[in-house]
């Protein structure tokens, strides 16, 4: 690992689509200190688009609705979301430098959220960046029991409608792994970043799910299979 500011480079929102595309992400040690850090883990997280378990109880959750999702709607009130304080963590590795970045790589189309409104309430949401046929999910939250769980189904759902082969979660938690998400190497990884970017002239869409589509259509959605390849360590 080493500091951003130890290379002689400029860090603009290119030189980071680069770093992501070679399977490296930035991080800060805390929102008080500005500078950055190269992250490329040993074991990377990764969620199986083709093998993503939803708990029955989350699936009635959002079978019942009563709560919107939007999507790249208020990205500055996602990433505040995301930087808040919660249990366990008292503070964030979300900086100036990380929240000016990804800002940029948003008004770019290269960055979205998936947002849970409930009563006029951002009530959860997650963001990451987008790359090819690739996602890369940087943060989530939740201000209510489950929204961050319900943002997430709906972007698996979205994911797959859009023609993407790969969504990286960089580290596994528990609230991850009840959802299939699963470890692997760091080669494993690259293997499954090269198909995801490799295809020629082939972009995933992160804006084709229509945005009417049923709770249940995203539930089945999220959780059809596919014909892809493995993803052993």
């Amino acid at each position: 690992m080493s500091s951003l500011d130890d290379v002689s480079i400029e860090i603009t929102p290119q030189v980071l689509l680069k770093a992501y595309s070679c399977g490296i992400f930035p991080m800060a040690e805390s929102a008080d200190n500005n500078a950055l850090y190269w992250i490329e883990p040993e074991r990377r997280g990764i969620l199986p688009l083709d093998a993503v378990h939803i708990p029955r109880s989350l699936a009635r959750t959002i079978r019942r609705g009563g709560f919107e999702v939007k999507i790249d709607n208020d990205f500055d009130a996602v990433v505040d979301g995301c930087a808040e304080p919660r249990t366990g963590r008292r503070s964030t590795w979300i900086n100036g430098r990380i929240r000016s970045l990804y800002g940029e790589l948003f008004k770019q189309g290269h960055c979205h959220t998936v947002e849970v409104w409930q009563d006029g309430e951002l009530t959860g949401g997650l963001y990451g960046v987008h790359l090819s046929r690739a996602f890369f999910g940087e943060s989530m939250f939740s201000r209510a029991r489950d929204t961050s769980k319900v943002a997430l189904v709906y972007l698996v759902a979205r994911l797959k409608f859009g023609g993407f082969r790969l969504l990286d979660t960089q580290f596994i938690t528990d609230h991850l792994a009840q959802f299939g998400a699963v470890e692997i190497s760091r080669p494993a990884f690259q293997r499954l970043l090269e198909d995801a970017l490799g295809a020629e002239n082939e972009e995933g869409s992160f804006g084709a799910l229509p945005a009417d589509t049923s709770p249940s259509d995203i539930l089945k959605l999220a959780v059809l299979k596919t014909a892809r390849g493995s993803c052993d360590d």
